[in-house]
């Protein structure tokens, strides 16, 4: 077991790299591309310097393990809140907009439609048919005035 390890040589390590990422290819994952990267490091520095093979494995340990924060900063996904502002907030969205009541507010409650959605508005009695603005909202309910 140890003789392979002794002849541990720049070629192995850069063949075992193209090895992983084929493998990462095969089931993906990202994890396989990593180690591969590692391995292609360790091969890449063993070409410049000559190095044993226990320094070797430790390189390879810790570019591997180096690769775990790497890998997690740029896997992280870039959350823009000015692309998408509403994201979670439907309901703010729509306030200020205008819209065609769906059935008259009586006695205070009426229906809108947006979209494919009914929502359910609140305020002064007015006519199906009627526009009317978003002025205020609170949780899925709406209160609308005249536009």
């Amino acid at each position: 077991m140890t003789d392979m390890f002794v002849s541990l040589g720049t070629w192995n390590w850069l063949i075992f790299g193209f090895v992983l990422m084929a493998l990462e290819v095969l089931a993906p994952g990202v994890f396989l591309f990593w180690l591969g990267l590692a391995a292609l490091l360790v091969g890449l520095i063993s070409f410049a310097v000559a190095m044993s093979w226990q320094i070797q494995l430790v390189m390879f340990a810790v570019f591997a393990a180096a690769a775990v924060p790497v890998w997690r900063r740029l896997a992280r996904p870039k959350l823009d809140a000015s692309a998408s502002p509403f994201l979670n907030k439907r309901t703010e969205a729509l306030l200020g907009r205008e819209f065609t009541l769906e059935k008259p507010i009586i006695d205070g409650s009426g229906t809108v439609r947006i979209g494919d959605t009914v929502w359910r508005v609140a305020g002064p009695d007015t006519p199906a048919g009627t526009r009317v603005k978003v002025v205020r909202v609170d949780g899925a309910n709406l209160t609308v005035a005249a536009a």
